[in-house]
């Protein structure tokens, strides 16, 4: 009876899901406070736990429960048949890669992270290079086993963001450029930063970023915060979300919008549906759509002068001497202050997706075979000088500067630029609907967060990204609300013409 292989299969996921929590635990761990001698045990183990993993999404007794689930979808709980569907499409592809293969990457992936902390440090590519050429190597075939006839690249964008490919990115970024280098050229001067970089105590930064995230409504029940090289943020379940920052003493607006940005990751999985947040289908849909609403709780409204106005008070209160000459328009000028730099995650939002470009760019060419990993620290300086006019100067500020190569997170990057285009075509949507910025300005995020519940959240995987976000949007999606929002944004910024 199908009541029977429900009740198997929703045992099966239970046990899966203890699996990718221990997985998950680790990864934090080795990302925040785990020694760094540590991590050639940290390695074995999740060689074991990955072959683990590996039998249970292969198993032809799973196989057979998710078949016959589909096969009586009519009789079964919609969450349960969405959850069989994405799983035979995960098995779809790693069923095709050898047993042996899949547990010396998950090996090779968490030495390779490993050396890349070590590397940025150094500011040593040829240290980190060789364990980059292995994980594009293993890339490279894994993406030939699942679709043969296809780009690799395809592949890899398509893991996560289904149904994205080069041509649609193309003519994205096409887009981008044309409208937004324009504004870039026009700006000349800019304004006084230099309170930004006095000296800003860690211990009042970790004050200010609890104070974050009590403004954007993230209850520490249930999400906590961790300090690592690289800010991330780690969901086990909607009742478990960790998230991470980097502080600088002399740079508080760095961690600032770090919490803000991983605060908008743990947004989005905090209000997952209670009824499928156990599944694994209880968390974000794609990489577009999470990176759309922590670039939105970032961006949109964390660097909007109705919340600068909202937390200024609290902002003077921790750092009274930094911000004693200080208010709150000219903190809001300060940190939207647009030129071209060289680390993307400090980035504006003006120049913001030119570096998303430059990666994107990189990883066609590394998988279409026209660069090789070794050449990559001079092709990256190359493109920054081209498209940011700035010139690079050591391997840690340039072409080591991210963590996701050495996460295996190819065809990750573009994510970030279009969910930045995402969030300014919800902003428009969202104001049609309540009054945004009253309630911003009053440091009322809840409304916000309630439509973005409505719409987005608390579907989880439950639609397909491309469905979900045209239906937030009312309409389909169209990166000039994005480019028209830029624009607007910094020729008042700026007083351009």
């Amino acid at each position: 009876m199908i009541s029977e292989t429900v009740t198997r299969y929703r045992a099966y996921l239970e046990k899966r899901r203890a699996y990718v929590h221990a997985m998950g635990l680790l990864g934090y761990d080795m990302n925040t406070v785990m020694p760094k001698g540590a991590g050639p045990i940290v390695g074995d183990t999740f060689g074991v736990l990955s072959e683990a993993m590996y039998d249970m999404v292969t198993s032809p007794e799973v196989e057979a429960m998710q078949r016959e689930i589909l096969a009586q979808r009519d009789e079964v709980d919609p969450a349960i048949v969405r959850t069989a569907e994405l799983a035979m499409e995960e098995r779809g592809r790693i069923a095709c890669i050898p047993k042996e293969e899949y547990v010396q990457y998950t090996v090779d992936q968490t030495i390779a992270d490993r050396v890349w902390h070590e590397a940025k440090i150094k500011s040593d590519f040829q240290m980190f290079l060789p364990h980059l050429e292995k994980l594009i190597a293993a890339k490279k075939r894994f993406a030939k086993y699942y679709r043969p006839d296809a780009s690799v690249y395809a592949t890899l964008l398509d893991e996560y963001e289904k149904g994205l490919n080069t041509e649609t990115l193309d003519r994205f970024f096409t887009t981008v450029r044309e409208r937004l280098v324009p504004v870039i050229a026009k700006i000349q001067s800019q304004p006084d930063v230099s309170f930004l970089h006095r000296h800003y105590p860690i211990a009042e930064q970790r004050i200010f970023s609890d104070y974050l995230m009590d403004v954007l409504g993230l209850d520490k029940n249930h999400c906590a915060i961790g300090e690592t090289e690289h800010p991330f943020t780690t969901e086990f379940t909607k009742y478990d979300v960790r998230i991470t920052t980097h502080y600088h003493e002399n740079a508080v607006e760095a961690s600032m919008y770090s919490v803000i940005h991983e605060g908008g990751h743990a947004t989005y999985e905090r209000n997952i549906g209670d009824e499928i947040a156990r599944l694994p289908i209880g968390k974000g849909v794609s990489m577009s759509v999470h990176e759309g609403q922590s670039r939105f709780f970032e961006n949109i409204i964390g660097r909007s002068e109705p919340f600068i106005e909202a937390i200024f008070p609290k902002m003077q209160e921790i750092f009274p001497e930094q911000l004693k000459d200080v208010d709150a328009h000219r903190f809001y000028v300060a940190v939207n202050k647009a030129e071209p730099s060289l680390i993307r995650t400090e980035a504006d939002e003006l120049t913001y997706s030119l570096h998303v470009m430059v990666r994107y760019e990189l990883e066609k060419r590394l998988f279409d075979g026209d660069l090789e990993p070794k050449d990559l620290p001079a092709a990256w300086n190359r493109m920054y000088k081209d498209y940011l006019g700035v010139d690079v100067p050591d391997d840690r500020r340039g072409v080591l500067q991210d963590s996701h190569w050495a996460s295996g997170l190819f065809g990750y990057f573009p994510s970030y630029a279009l969910g930045s285009a995402y969030g300014a075509q919800l902003i428009k949507r969202m104001e049609q609907e309540i009054d945004v910025w009253d309630n911003v300005r009053n440091a009322n995020l809840k409304p916000v967060v309630d439509w973005l519940t409505e719409h987005i959240y608390r579907f989880g995987c439950m639609k397909e990204p491309g469905k979900l976000m045209e239906e937030a949007f009312g309409a389909p999606f169209d990166p000039t609300y994005y480019t028209d929002y830029l624009t607007k944004k910094y020729s008042e910024l700026y007083h351009l013409d």
